[in-house]
């Protein structure tokens, strides 16, 4: 059980980074949402409406990123070269040759499909979870989820066919 703030981002700073880093693309982006994610958390005054602490944390991160988004910045280029402080997932990414091409699919889905697909594949939350977090329906995150996962299996059979 975390009992103090720093045991709170020592506990979850990885899982605000990868996740935010998913949905913005840019390591810096994803270092200031974090950052941004906790000193958000410190300071809230009101009453927390997610059943986990890594939910409530992963709700501040789509919102920012989100906001990040809307503001003009929804593609962005990567560097093969980037490099962080926390080992977050380009680390195993550049390891990987198709890590750009699976970047640019995952900035391809819808901002909110994406936060969907990574809360449940990366972050394990439950659909419920997941519902409350990006405040829609039961429903409509299964749905979200589903065609998430269909495009990406679709994306794959693609590159599969690319690389024969």
């Amino acid at each position: 059980m975390v009992t103090n703030f720093h045991e709170l981002y020592q506990h979850y700073a990885q899982d605000v980074y990868r996740f935010a880093y998913w949905l913005c693309g840019d390591a810096q982006d994803a270092e200031d949402i974090t950052s941004e994610t906790f000193v958000r958390a410190l300071t809230a005054t009101g009453e927390i409406k997610v059943d986990t602490v890594k939910g409530y944390l992963l709700t501040i991160a789509k919102n920012l990123a989100f906001k990040k988004s809307n503001q003009g910045k929804r593609f962005t280029s990567l560097s093969p070269n980037l490099r962080t402080a926390l080992d977050g997932p380009e680390k195993v990414a550049e390891t990987n040759l198709n890590w750009q091409s699976a970047m640019r699919f995952m900035q391809s889905l819808p901002a909110i499909d994406r936060a969907a697909l990574l809360m449940h594949v990366e972050d394990e939350l439950s659909y419920e979870e997941i519902a409350a977090a990006l405040g829609i329906s039961l429903s409509a995150t299964k749905v979200r989820i589903h065609r998430a996962r269909m495009k990406l299996a679709a994306y794959r059979l693609q590159q599969e066919e690319l690389s024969s």
